[in-house]
C-alpha cells in the first residue's frame, strides 16, 4: 500500500492548523529565526516503525529546508534506543513541528506494533488478520497503511468497497435471504458480499442464499469449527466480535479464514517514540 502524498499533505496541514492556529507563543517569540538545531527521533520501546516518512512531511511543510535522513524504514523492528531518524534545520521548525510529527508516527507505530503481534500469534493457521472501519475520522489511510505495515491485512475501506449485510440492514430489508435476493439483483459481478450470522441457523441461510463471505459474530471458538464443517469451503468466514489475546490462537485454530479486530485502529495504544532537539 502506497499513501497518497496530497491526502497526506492535506492530515499534516489540519493538524498543524489545529496545534499552531496563528502562530507558536513560545516558540516564536524565544527562539532566533536564523538558529540552526538539530532532533533525533528515538524509541522508547521495542515494535514496529510506521510513519518515518509522514513524519519528516511534518517539518517540510513547515521549513522546505529542513534535511533529514530515515535511520529506521516503515515496517522496521525497533528496539528500546534505537534511533529512528534525524533532522536538521532551523531550530523553529523542528520545535513547532515536533508534537504532530510525534503524535502520527507514534499512532502508526503503535497500529504496526499491534497487527504485527495478532499476526505472529495465528502463524501456522490459515487465519489472516484484519482490520475493520472502526477507525478514526479522517485518519483511515494512515491507520490501513499502518495495519498493513506491520503484516495484517485490511477489510473494506469504505462503504464503496463492497456489500456488507450487518443485523440492522437483514432486519431492515426483511432477512438474509431478502437481504442477498435484492442486493445480487443490483450489484455488479465485482462486487462481493458479506453477511453478518449471529448462529448456525443463519450461518446456513446465508449459505443457501450465496453469500461470498460470512461473518461469525461473537461466535464461541468451538461454535466456528461447526461453521467451519458446514461451510466446507462455500464461503469465505470471517471471525469477529470479543476476540482477545487469549482466544485469539483458539479462533485462528478453528479454521476460519479471517479475524477482523476493531481494537487495531480505534483504541490502539501509542508506541513510545521521542524527539530530542538541540
Amino acid at each position: 500500500m502506497i499513501l497518497n502524498k496530497i491526502y497526506v499533505d492535506n492530515i499534516i496541514k489540519t493538524a498543524l492548523l489545529e496545534d499552531i492556529n496563528y502562530c507558536d507563543v513560545t516558540t516564536d517569540y524565544l527562539i532566533p529565526p536564523e538558529q540552526e538545531g538539530s532532533g533525533r527521533f528515538v524509541s522508547k520501546a521495542d515494535g514496529i516503525v510506521c510513519g518515518t516518512e509522514v513524519a519528516v512531511r511534518v517539518f517540510q511543510l513547515i521549513d522546505d529546508s529542513i534535511k533529514y535522513e530515515i535511520l529506521k524504514n516503515d515496517g522496521d523492528e525497533v528496539h528500546k534506543g534505537d534511533e529512528i531518524l534525524k533532522l536538521s534545520g532551523k531550530t523553529a521548525a523542528l520545535l513547532k513541528g515536533e508534537r504532530t510529527a510525534l503524535n502520527l508516527i507514534q499512532h502508526m507505530s503503535g497500529i504496526a506494533t499491534a497487527s504485527n503481534k495478532y499476526q505472529k500469534i495465528v502463524e501456522g493457521t490459515k487465519a489472516s488478520i484484519a482490520d475493520t472501519r472502526k477507525t478514526l475520522p479522517g485518519l483511515r489511510p494512515l491507520q490501513k497503511y499502518a495495519v498493513m505495515t506491520g503484516g495484517a491485512k485490511n477489510h473494506r475501506y469504505n462503504l464503496s468497497d463492497a456489500a456488507m449485510l450487518k443485523d440492522n440492514h437483514i432486519d431492515a430489508a426483511g432477512g438474509i435471504t431478502s437481504a442477498i435476493t435484492k442486493l445480487r439483483s443490483r450489484i455488479g459481478h465485482m462486487t462481493k458480499i458479506e453477511v453478518e450470522t449471529r448462529n448456525l441457523d443463519e450461518l446456513k441461510e446465508a449459505l443457501e442464499a450465496g453469500a461470498d463471505i460470512i461473518m461469525l459474530d461473537n461466535m464461541s471458538p468451538e461454535l466456528m469449527k461447526q461453521a467451519v464443517e458446514i461451510t466446507n469451503g462455500r464461503a469465505l468466514l470471517e471471525a469477529s466480535g470479543g476476540i482477545t489475546d487469549e482466544t485469539l490462537r483458539a479462533v485462528a485454530e478453528s479454521g476460519v479464514d479471517i479475524i477482523s479486530i476493531g481494537a487495531l485502529t480505534h483504541s490502539v495504544k501509542a508506541f513510545d517514540i521521542s524527539m530530542y532537539v538541540k
